[in-house]
């Protein structure tokens, strides 16, 4: 079976926009991506992380250095100012190799985020 590149993606949301709390709930999403699609850092081609414009703390990218990421292309950017979008949400999405099909790939949607895909399961 081939191999192929697959996008995985994630969110999560901030209770409060403080450094160290961002980092944990990002550590969170990208510990549960990888570990739900079994993949291994070497899997990893790159990662974009978006932030609502609400968020100003510290990079998502901190928790994906902080958690072993180092050689891995990651870059935040700003989510788009939408009316009524969810506040102090973190989006992810991370481009892999993988031997999983598309509709293998498990994405992850964490405390509030998950009302943003009622079609995953919880």
């Amino acid at each position: 079976m081939n191999r192929s590149v697959r996008a995985v993606r994630g969110a999560t949301t901030l209770e409060v926009d403080e450094a160290e709390h961002l980092i944990e709930r990002v550590t969170e999403m990208l510990t549960e991506m990888i570990e739900r699609n079994a993949l291994s850092n070497d899997d990893i081609i790159s990662v974009l992380f978006t932030a609502t414009p609400d968020v100003h703390s510290t990079f998502p990218a901190v928790a994906g250095r902080r958690l072993g990421l180092g050689d891995v292309p990651l870059i935040c950017a700003q989510e788009l100012d939408i009316d009524g979008a969810m506040p102090l949400c973190i989006r992810v999405m991370m481009h892999v190799e993988t031997l999983l099909v598309r509709d293998q790939v498990r994405h992850v949607y964490l405390h509030e985020a998950r009302s943003l895909r009622d079609d995953l399961p919880g």
